[in-house]
């Protein structure tokens, strides 16, 4: 499919598709993807819906992820991924970007780009990585407010309540402060930080939402598999940062090699190819659109 052709456009909102997608059987496994062709290349590899982390979208900015990117940056990558890979996404709405006000003005601006599921932490800025020291957190209420304020701005999008309370207050005060959020209309709740598979247990034993978990590399939730996660009762489960993560090391090591040999021949079989890279973006498809453009061929490769 092109996408740019009406009839290979989905017409059902994202939301409507994002809560189908958690309210089937099994967990619903959410890959993070930063920009387009991450996310037709997730799309390809057979995932239905995607994460976008504010973690990855400001480091692929050159920023940290201290709440600095605003609501139109965050609808920027939105838009691109909604167009091309037509999955619905769940958007990192961090904080907010300030009080209930701006949260109302954010879920209308993010189900405008196009997506379907959006997440608000109660951290106040500046705000952290959900597994860093030190985190500063909103008063329960006031998070509750914000999360009454997204439910009553949405149209279909769906309302994902992260607590970042077990780090810096223990189980029992996360737990409080989901249900405080489920009471005030949130779809799901997202327990960021856990660190031991039987406080994953306890907090799904506790909380009667969907929830769901966050299997970040270098953190401090052990590594678990999506099937472990559904069998300690989760129903979403998030790779935030790996793309990201996998893409800007392949970037070092090849700009290494550049610098220090003069040419990329070296790391060429570790390339996705020209073929691989238009078969992903589409780019015959695109040509065959405009009668003016002569169908390309491509190179059969380097002399050596």
């Amino acid at each position: 499919m092109t996408y740019l052709v009406a009839d290979d456009l989905v017409s059902e909102p994202a939301g409507l598709r994002f809560r189908r997608l958690v309210e089937r059987p099994g967990i619903l496994q959410l890959p993070g993807a930063y920009n387009g062709l991450s996310s037709l290349q997730a799309r390809n590899a057979g995932f239905e819906a995607l994460y976008l982390s504010g973690a990855a979208m400001s480091a692929s900015m050159g920023l940290p992820d201290l709440g600095i990117i605003s609501i139109e940056d965050v609808c920027f990558f939105i838009r691109q991924i909604a167009r091309s890979s037509q999955l619905p996404i769940l958007a990192d709405g961090d904080t907010g970007y300030g009080e209930v006000l701006n949260v109302m003005q954010m879920v209308r601006a993010f189900e405008d780009a196009g997506a379907g599921a959006v997440q608000i932490e109660d951290q106040i800025l500046p705000k952290k990585c959900g597994h860093l020291n030190d985190k500063k957190l909103a008063p329960a209420e006031d998070m509750a407010a914000k999360v009454a304020a997204a439910r009553k701005a949405r149209r279909h999008l769906y309302i994902v309540a992260r607590t970042d309370a077990f780090a810096s207050m223990g189980l029992d005060e996360a737990i409080r402060r989901a249900k405080l959020y489920v009471e005030a209309g949130a779809d799901a709740i997202f327990p960021e930080a856990l660190s031991d598979p039987d406080d994953f247990r306890t907090f799904a034993s506790e909380v009667k939402v969907p929830l769901l978990a966050n299997m970040t590399e270098f953190g401090k939730t052990p590594f678990m598999t999506a099937k472990e996660f559904e069998a300690l009762g989760y129903k979403m489960v998030i790779w935030p940062v790996s793309a990201l993560r996998m893409a800007a090391k392949a970037h070092e090591e090849l700009y290494a090699m550049l610098r220090e040999t003069g040419w990329a021949k070296p790391l060429a079989t570790r390339m996705q190819t020209r073929a691989e890279l238009y078969a992903t973006i589409g780019y015959h498809e695109f040509e065959e659109l405009d009668a003016s453009v002569v169908r390309s061929l491509i190179p059969n490769g380097n002399p050596e």
